[in-house]
């Protein structure tokens, strides 16, 4: 394992995400942004898997198309305009994992951030459609208003998922700030 790659919430999630997901799986990004995950994701599933990728953002989405295209993986991802509040509108299949990376789009405005609603409506709909053994990983981040009660929520929902289904936690760096990004990771056991 390279150290290099725990470096915050993102890079557990990859970690996570590596040992779950398989040449061939269906996998959803719940967050596209720029593309950053999504690639990362359509690099795992290979060209015989399928990545759901959702932004309510027009430029983040075509920054991502353009970044997918340079790497060659556009034809096995299918990109959403629409919030992930929607996802059961255009994913009917199981997928192996789900990724999250809550709060803002890095480098942009923070007019448009992630809610408490929209978020929790997404991951009731993610662990529906999570084959068992796949996760849902969900970098939350608090440093934008809303982002602790956002925060607070996916714990509370995370938290309140059955033990004899679910594995549940909660990571963060102890030698940051009370602020910095930490990941809540489930996990389907059946």
């Amino acid at each position: 394992m390279r150290a290099e790659g725990l470096g915050g919430a993102v890079g557990l999630s990859h970690l996570f995400l590596r040992r779950t997901v398989v040449p061939g799986d269906g996998v959803i990004d719940a967050t596209c942004g720029t593309g950053r995950d999504t690639l990362f994701l359509a690099r795992l599933v290979g060209s015989k898997g399928r990545v759901w990728a959702f932004d309510v953002q027009d430029g983040a989405m075509d920054a991502a198309t353009d970044l997918l295209r340079d790497a060659g993986c556009l034809d096995r991802v299918s990109l959403v305009r629409a919030g992930h509040e929607r996802i059961a509108e255009h994913v009917s299949g199981p997928v192996r994992a789900v990724a999250f990376n809550l709060g803002f789009l890095p480098g942009g405005g923070r007019g448009t951030v992630t809610r408490p609603e929209t978020t929790l409506a997404a991951l009731e709909q993610a662990e529906a459609l999570l084959l068992p053994g796949g996760v849902i990983t969900i970098a939350v981040y608090t440093g934008h208003p809303g982002g602790a009660e956002e925060g607070r929520r996916v714990e509370e929902w995370a938290a309140g998922l059955s033990p004899r289904r679910f594995n549940t936690w909660r990571s963060s760096q102890l030698n940051r700030s009370e602020s910095a990004p930490y990941l809540v990771l489930v996990e389907k056991l059946h």
